[in-house]
């Protein structure tokens, strides 16, 4: 996680230098602000990177010794499918149209329809193997 860190380090680093020298050329706000926004969600998703490699043991994408093989093997339990979050997605569409557009019954519905979809996602119930 450290390579991504340092990717997401200098992507911060350059927003905000890019920032710097567009708010004295240009003088217009909303460009500033866009870039300093730009920067200020690169630095978090830089720090999270950055605090999750300190937890985990070294991957083989961080030691600059790795061979190929040494990332064989298993990668690690994946959840299985879900169709929640089509639904959750669907929903706040509509929930976003019908606040775009002020209609305050489709508001109702597409609120309903995002509870719904939000119990479904937090409370299904999968069968299958057990993987301990």
């Amino acid at each position: 996680m450290k390579v991504e860190a340092r990717i997401f380090d200098l992507i911060t680093a350059f927003s905000f230098l890019v920032a710097v020298v567009y708010g004295v050329w240009s003088k217009e706000p909303v460009g500033i602000v866009a870039l300093a926004l730009t920067g200020g969600l690169a630095l978090i998703v830089g720090t999270y990177f950055r605090f999750v490699s300190r937890r985990i043991e070294q991957r083989p994408e961080d030691n600059p010794d790795a061979e190929i093989s040494d990332g064989a093997g298993e990668l690690g339990f994946f959840s299985p499918g879900s169709y929640w979050p089509i639904g959750l997605a669907a929903s706040a569409a509509v929930a976003g149209l019908a606040l775009a557009f002020w209609h305050i019954w489709l508001l109702v519905i597409a609120v309903v329809l995002l509870l719904i979809m939000i119990g479904g996602l937090v409370f299904e119930y999968h069968t299958g193997p057990s993987h301990e």
